[in-house]
């Protein structure tokens, strides 16, 4: 059975520890972070047992095992990189690298030892994108034209995150969010649901700019706007806007021939998806005021109440990477998904006042649904 080797213990490492809880199978064989005192504080509330080294974290590998990357970003590419190494297998949170050469390394060096790479967000893997992709498979909106997603969280850099704590006590990194960029940390939540859906990027043509004021936290801030429009292989054509500076928005609205679905919050794993029908009414084009839920035929799986801002399974992507390795077969999460992915955030993030049209370099095969997400509720 593959253990997990924890690295990095701040404000997200309690969210994944909160969310495995719903595994007790799944042993944690060791944690390690830079900071002592944050390391212990980690360790003593969630009783897991405490390494004084990244090597020694390392050490304690056995085959199979894998390594939970919960870094700072600007760490990722390294931490990630000593892991795979070591023969261990890698699941890193977001973004997989902060430069795209440094993420094709891992992908490489993952495809050349035989590892799984992988890298956050997994909520593609929960309820809510599988029903929603289940209704798009059994046509219920006819063609898909046209998506609208919204990533806005409001004016972050107002909020009084100062005491803004996680649950065993880490506060919020405002320098690195900042410093990262809302782009870098949120494109992923939709992206991640697209890309299976839809397929790959062709080409994206987008814009940012860092435009709020955060020079009593750091002084150099990514860009706090970004606005791509993603044209898909496939012929869709997506809109993703990300900031830190409008009114909280998750919205979601898929766009077909015959009627919309739609989804207010992606951050929830059972948030309603609706079908909205289209339809002429007299002379008038009408998009149905009541809405159908859709809904999985069947269960689906574990889900961890609200805690906080997000009602998420952060542990969805670890357990879909243990199940790949205990059933020899590839992982839902692949080098080459996350490899896109990051190029496409990347592109989103740096893109600028003249970003102009530029072509994605990388490719990934198509992505299995969930085996439980095969249809939907009658």
């Amino acid at each position: 059975m593959p253990r997990l080797l924890i690295i990095g213990t701040g404000y997200v490492a309690d969210l994944y520890l909160r969310s495995l809880k719903l595994y007790p199978e799944i042993e944690i064989a060791g944690c390690y972070d830079r900071n002592p005192e944050r390391l212990s504080q980690f360790c003593t509330y969630w009783s897991l047992p405490a390494v004084d080294s990244f090597e020694a974290l390392l050490n304690l590998a056995k085959p199979d095992d894998i390594l939970l990357n919960l870094t700072n970003p600007s760490a990722h590419y390294d931490v990630s990189r000593k892991g795979l190494e070591a023969e261990l297998h890698v699941y890193s949170e977001k973004p997989l690298a902060m430069e795209m050469d440094q993420a094709q390394v891992l992908a490489d060096l993952a495809a050349e030892r035989g590892l799984r790479l992988a890298s956050a967000p997994c909520s593609f893997l929960g309820e809510a994108p599988q029903t929603i992709w289940a209704g798009l498979r059994a046509g219920v909106i006819g063609k898909t034209r046209l998506i609208y997603a919204e990533m806005d969280d409001d004016f972050i850099s107002q909020a009084p995150y100062q005491k803004w704590f996680s649950e065993s006590g880490a506060p919020w990194p405002a320098k690195d969010e900042f410093e990262v960029g809302c782009t870098l940390e949120h494109a992923g939540y939709y992206l991640a649901w697209l890309l299976p859906m839809f397929g790959p990027v062709r080409t994206v043509v987008a814009a940012s700019a860092a435009l709020a004021d955060v020079t009593d936290v750091t002084a150099g801030a990514a860009p706090d706007i970004s606005v791509g429009t993603l044209f898909f292989e496939s012929g869709v054509v997506a809109r993703l806007t990300c900031s830190i500076l409008a009114r909280h928005n998750h919205e979601l609205r898929i766009i077909g021939d015959t009627g919309v679905i739609e989804i207010d919050e992606c951050w929830n794993n059972a948030a309603p998806v609706r079908l909205r029908r289209r339809f002429s009414l007299r002379r008038r084009l009408v998009n149905a005021p009541l809405a159908r839920r859709l809904k999985i035929k069947g269960p689906t799986h574990e889900k961890l109440g609200r805690k906080g801002a997000a009602a998420m399974n952060f542990a969805l992507g670890v357990v879909e990477m243990r199940d790949a390795i205990r059933e020899e077969r590839p992982c839902r999460l692949s080098p080459d998904l996350s490899l896109h992915m990051n190029e496409v955030t990347l592109t989103l993030q740096n893109a600028g006042e003249h970003g102009g049209a530029v072509t994605m370099q990388t490719r990934f095969d198509p992505v299995a649904p969930m085996p439980w997400a095969e249809s939907l509720a009658r």
